[in-house]
């Protein structure tokens, strides 16, 4: 598939079902904590695939190495009468459980549990798959705290930034998804790869923090 390999595509899609479970069910999981039912009642708590992945979020994830799932529907509302914190934790949840997940994985390579071997044929080594399993946990990760809506770092950002920003947040969160596409898909077209700008020195602080 677009030139990977059978051990990389499996990687991938091991990767995704469990990387993006992980982040919608710790969505669910913290709105429900707060005292937001919504989640529940929509058959999002819990980490069955199903209830999550997005057709095309989960082929662009296997294809492009990024992606998406079906966002969990959250009643503000209910979350801001139990804290005015609660948004900003419920959004910051999902990020977070691919970061948990990075670090678990890496364990065993800092440990030297797994020995250094790349794939050779069908199937992925151990140490292959935890490499793409990190390299991937920590791409969404990152990505997804890019304060642009409807990323969760929007909701994040509206909370631990001044005023002035969160006013600048809100008067362009119409346009968020034009934004995004714009930042992927077009500007790197012409030389301008801000989202790469973004992620590559923060991808490699924790790469350097958690493998290397």
């Amino acid at each position: 598939m677009f030139g990977l390999s059978a051990s990389s595509i499996i990687s991938r899609v091991i990767t995704l079902v469990i990387a993006l479970s992980f982040h919608e069910f710790a969505h669910a999981w913290s709105a429900n904590a707060f005292g937001d039912d919504t989640p529940r009642l929509y058959g999002r708590l819990t980490l069955n695939p199903l209830a999550h992945l997005d057709p095309i979020g989960s082929l662009m994830l296997v294809v492009a190495g990024f992606g998406w799932a079906k966002p969990v529907p959250v009643n503000m509302y209910n979350l801001q009468r139990r804290s005015s914190s609660a948004p900003m934790w419920v959004a910051a949840a999902g990020p977070l459980s691919n970061l948990l997940l990075a670090l678990l994985a890496a364990i065993p390579l800092r440990l030297g549990l797994v020995p250094f071997t790349f794939s050779s044929g069908l199937l992925p080594s151990m140490y292959s798959f935890l490499v793409t399993f990190i390299q991937i946990n920590l791409l969404l990760m990152i990505f997804n705290l890019i304060p642009v809506s409807p990323l969760d770092g929007e909701k994040v950002a509206q909370y631990i930034l001044p005023r002035s920003w969160v006013d600048f947040l809100d008067r362009i969160r119409p346009y968020g998804p034009i934004i995004l596409m714009a930042l992927l898909f077009v500007l790197p077209t012409i030389g301008i790869d801000i989202i790469g700008w973004i992620i590559r020195p923060v991808f490699n602080l924790f790469w350097n923090l958690l493998v290397a």
